[in-house]
């Protein structure tokens, strides 16, 4: 594993970077898989693999370009942005010329204000045809940037947008919860609690706070089981 981070970070180093004339072949190709991503339990452990390399090594780039901040918020919009279906699919979809999608990063790029390392990156990912793993990479990514910087990911969905100063609240306790050094909240909405709001923190989200409404209505529905009620006669 050690090997083949090192010669994915390597060969980011040279594609990002290039002195010349740029590189007619992505050298990652040869180091990282390509091509349709494995079905199975061997497949799902190829794709970590993949993604995980991707993410040290643009870690790595990061650190030795003192934009470790702006790239991890980079990355932050790339969730987003390929959380759209439409656009997963434009990038995954193999019909489409290559430079359709170079000129759709260059949008991205500039609607987003993403850093030109940002944008290479995303292109040694389409030459790759390792677009299908982005999701695995910022998962990955989150992941590394958290353990460097001793950083605490919570996941706060609720119905509406929570003001700022919510959030801020959310975090601090959060903080004293896990005693991390710092805090990044993510926020989700999701309709379905009605009310109120649920955190998500831990390693994968294991450990949760339930303050909606959803999880009061269930306690009550529980409570009001006929099932377990004794009726006289």
């Amino acid at each position: 594993m050690a090997s083949l981070q090192q010669t994915a970070t390597l060969s980011l180093q040279s594609n990002l970077f290039p002195s010349g004339r740029a590189a007619s072949r992505n050298p990652l190709s040869a180091t990282i898989p390509s091509g349709p991503r494995r079905r199975g339990a061997h497949g799902i452990r190829m794709s970590a693999t993949v993604a995980t390399s991707y993410a040290i090594a643009l870690v790595d780039l990061a650190k030795a370009n003192n934009t470790l901040e702006s790239t991890s918020a980079d990355v932050e919009k790339i969730e987003k942005i390929f959380s759209e279906k439409q656009i997963h699919e434009f990038f995954v979809n193999p019909t489409i010329d290559i430079e359709k999608k170079r000129e759709m990063v260059d949008e991205i790029c500039k609607s987003s204000a993403l850093q030109p390392l940002t944008g290479n990156f995303l292109n040694i990912l389409i030459d790759a045809k390792r677009v299908d793993v982005v999701k695995d990479i910022v998962k990955e990514f989150e992941e590394v940037y958290n353990k460097m910087t001793n950083t605490e990911m919570a996941v706060v969905s609720s119905v509406v947008k929570l003001e700022s100063e919510h959030l801020a609240q959310i975090a601090k306790q959060v903080q004293k919860l896990t005693g991390a050094k710092n805090v990044r909240i993510k926020t989700v909405i999701d309709p379905s609690l009605v009310a109120g709001f649920t955190i998500r923190y831990g390693k994968w989200g294991s450990k949760l706070i339930d303050m909606s409404v959803k999880k009061q209505l269930e306690e009550i529905a529980a409570q009001l089981d006929l099932g377990d009620v004794q009726l006289a006669v």
